[in-house]
């Protein structure tokens, strides 16, 4: 048997002795799953998507970012972004513009309706973030966000 096929079948076997309930990654992506999902509703009145979302939040601390950078902190792909910075600017809530260094890039900005379009979400965002820590004390979310920012630069691709 050849090594690439040995190697799938290792992992798999380390996963079924872990368990999917001790897996990490399963549980983050579980976490962010549920917490996307308690934002459906508020985004669907507003009229957002999950990336869409993520942008105007991204962009609520960040304005003024370039498209690529937007793509890693929004955690969407770019032909993803792409699709949902059209509809945003489509509505109003950001605003393009040539970077002043570089011609070939774009950076985005809120505009005041979109900055009041996220400020609408961002009770919601906060109540689902605040659920996921009920019951964790201050020392344990500080412990646990600390982990999580060590996790990132251990594998991130980014300078950011």
């Amino acid at each position: 048997m050849n090594e690439s096929a040995e190697i799938p079948t290792a992992a798999a076997i380390r996963l079924a002795e872990m368990g999917l309930e001790n897996f990490a990654p399963y549980l983050m992506n579980r976490i962010m799953g549920r917490y996307n999902a308690a934002l459906q509703t508020e985004m669907a009145v507003l009229g957002l998507t999950t990336p869409q979302m993520r942008s105007l939040a991204v962009l609520s601390t960040i304005d003024g970012i370039l498209i690529r950078e937007l793509a890693v902190y929004a955690v969407v792909q770019q032909s993803t972004l792409s699709r949902a910075l059209d509809a945003l600017d489509r509505d109003g809530l950001i605003r393009r513009e040539t970077d002043e260094i570089d011609s070939r890039a774009t950076r985005v900005f809120l505009t005041d309706s979109g900055r009041e379009t996220y400020e609408r979400l961002w009770p919601h965002m906060s109540l689902a973030y605040e659920a996921m820590f009920k019951g964790i004390d201050e020392a344990q979310k500080r412990a646990f966000v600390g982990t999580l920012k060590t996790m990132l630069r251990n594998i991130r691709k980014h300078d950011f």
